[in-house]
C-alpha cells in the first residue's frame, strides 16, 4: 500500500480515527480531548493519532506539556476528487428513479403525493 489514496482510506477505515478527525473539524484539540469520548488510554489514542499523522490527515504541535492536533485537509480533497465520479453516478441513478416514478404516477392518473393511505 504505497499510494496516498490507499493509505488515506486505510487510516479512515477505523471508526475511532474518523470520529477523531471529525472532532478536529471543530478546531485544534489535545490528545486527551480527542480521547475523552472513548474508553481508551492516552497511549491508545496517541496510536490512532499517529496513524492519522503519518498519512498526513493531521498535524501535531507542541505547547508546553500538550500536543495540540489539527486537521490537514489536503488529503481529504484528494479523496473528494476521487469520489466525484461516484456522486455523479448516483445522482444519475436517482434522476432515473425519479423519472421512472413520475412515469408510474402519470400512468395511474395521480401524483406521488396522493390522498390515498
Amino acid at each position: 500500500m504505497t499510494d496516498t489514496l490507499s493509505r488515506t482510506f486505510a487510516a479512515l477505515a477505523d471508526p475511532t480515527r474518523r470520529s477523531m478527525l471529525d472532532r478536529l473539524t471543530l478546531g485544534v484539540a489535545s490528545v486527551s480531548e480527542l480521547a475523552a469520548p472513548f474508553s481508551m488510554t492516552l497511549p491508545s489514542a496517541s496510536r490512532h493519532l499517529k496513524v492519522l499523522e503519518e498519512v498526513g490527515l493531521i498535524s501535531k504541535g507542541r505547547h508546553a506539556q500538550t500536543r495540540p492536533c489539527r486537521i490537514e485537509p489536503a488529503l481529504l480533497q484528494d479523496v473528494d476528487e476521487w469520489l466525484k465520479p461516484f456522486r455523479r453516478f448516483y445522482a444519475q441513478r436517482l434522476d432515473m428513479l425519479s423519472d421512472y416514478l413520475d412515469t408510474l404516477n402519470q400512468g395511474e392518473g395521480h401524483g406521488f403525493n396522493s390522498d390515498r393511505p
